[in-house]
């Protein structure tokens, strides 16, 4: 039967018409080789494809070689879906993904811990181009295959060897917007979390005198003034005193908030009048800069919470930062910052200059807190995303974190002890660990963003 991608009119169409119809038989595939709707852990696939028949469906290293296939609807840009893709393949040693919308089919290789556009086509092509998808992912192809031949693991080893000192120098990342409600704080945390849990060495500098990572990471273990263990010990500290107060003197273990725990400094409201005495001290600055310098051996990744605002804070943090992330939820107000954003970075990059460091790297602009109204996303979502491009002249981040209770809730845990609750935030990650619930969902966006970030500093996970 040929396949007409104008059928294709939403994405059980792009399923039902071009993978299972279509693709599966033309590839040889029977039914007891392939699977639909296949839950693995947190992970949600379309269609998992076999060269030989597993029945009860397992995956491990054992395995025969196999395709996963996600189907998209003919309007979304498969663009926006590479990095999940890129997390089913690795996360599941699966060798090769295609990705389509019906309009357009692309076959995916797992090669390492990324992957690589190997075949790309459009769906009107797809009989023309059917002997060239099979040679890739064909039932029979994939038997003959073997994993990893001599050669790739003679380039990884050159690769590897090329790339160590690149590798293990650290990367610090600043997470920031002068618009407020945007969702930063909860970027900074879970993403500091999800860097940790991939084994990277995180410190998480919070600089905001709203304290709002402070308190996400459980460091605030106190309901009296006379208790406070922070008010002396804090980035403040850190950014008045050339001499004294290096990392390891502010620096406080988030002992509960994840697993592993992570090191954090703290921020205080006490910021807030330090401000002034710290504007009249030039090297304040920089100070954030120098004595991060003196941790590059200790950590892989630093991740900064900064504070809505021009102000001095928000600066010494795109000082120190070399990338930049931008969280928006993409709606008019948070679209409109964009612009002061832009002119800030523009003021920061001619400091940096001064001081001799190169302008910081745009990561680029973060969906966040986007709502999982089906059409919302269908119709509303994506030309929110062309607007930043289109109108603002900024790279979109492909990863996306969604709105859920579950991101408040999981900060939100309390513990009593005696008559008082104390705070007990968790990170999603750990929190998913623990309930079952949409923190599975947030938990892998994050995991997800994770991977983006670690592609982007080049970093292997």
């Amino acid at each position: 039967m040929p396949f007409n991608p104008e059928l294709c009119r939403n994405e059980s169409e792009v399923e039902s018409k071009l993978i299972v119809q279509y693709l599966l038989p033309q590839l040889g595939y029977t039914p007891d080789t392939w699977h639909q709707e296949v839950a693995l852990g947190s992970i949600r696939l379309d269609f998992l494809a076999f060269a030989a028949q597993v029945i009860p469906l397992v995956l491990d290293a054992n395995s025969p070689l196999s395709v996963v296939m996600e189907a998209k609807h003919p309007k979304q840009n498969l663009n926006n879906h590479v990095f999940r893709l890129r997390h089913y393949l690795t996360s599941l040693n699966v060798r090769y993904g295609l990705l389509t919308n019906g309009k357009e089919i692309r076959i995916y290789e797992k090669f390492q811990n990324d992957v690589r556009l190997v075949f790309q086509c459009y769906g009107k092509d797809i009989e023309t181009k059917i002997d060239e998808i099979a040679g890739f992912i064909a039932r029979e192809s994939l038997k003959e295959k073997v994993f990893i031949d001599k050669s790739e693991i003679e380039i990884a080893e050159d690769d590897l060897s090329l790339e160590t000192k690149r590798q293990n120098s650290m990367k610090t990342i600043a997470v920031y917007h002068n618009k407020g409600g945007v969702g930063k704080t909860t970027i900074a945390v879970n993403l500091a979390a999800a860097l940790r849990k991939k084994g990277k060495r995180v410190l998480l500098v919070d600089i905001d005198s709203q304290a709002n990572t402070t308190f996400a990471t459980g460091l605030i273990k106190f309901q009296f003034e006379e208790e406070d263990n922070l008010r002396d010990s804090n980035i403040y500290h850190l950014l008045e005193s050339g001499e004294f107060y290096l990392i390891s003197d502010v620096m406080h273990k988030s002992h509960y908030f994840n697993n592993p725990e992570l090191d954090v400094i703290p921020a205080h409201i006490n910021l807030i009048e330090g401000q002034y005495k710290l504007n009249q001290i030039d090297a304040s600055k920089t100070r954030l800069v120098t004595k991060l310098k003196k941790v590059e051996d200790k950590y892989d990744i630093v991740i900064i919470d900064t504070p809505p605002s021009r102000d001095l804070y928000a600066k010494v943090a795109l000082v120190a930062a070399d990338y930049l992330i931008i969280p928006s939820d993409l709606k008019p107000f948070a679209n409109q910052g964009l612009l002061s954003v832009k002119n800030f970075i523009v003021e920061v990059n001619e400091f940096r200059e001064m001081i001799g460091k190169s302008h910081i790297i745009l990561m680029g602009v973060l969906a966040s807190k986007i709502s999982t109204n089906s059409k919302f996303l269908q119709y509303t979502f994506p030309k929110q995303r062309s607007v930043i491009s289109e109108r603002y002249d900024l790279p979109l981040m492909e990863a996306v974190i969604y709105d859920r209770t579950v991101l408040s809730e999981c900060m939100n845990q309390t513990i009593t002890v005696g008559d008082l609750e104390y705070p007990d935030p968790k990170s999603v990650l750990k929190y998913a660990e623990e309930v079952k619930s949409d923190a599975q969902k947030s938990a892998m966006e994050f995991d997800i963003l994770a991977d983006e970030v670690l592609q982007g500093i080049g970093l292997k996970k």
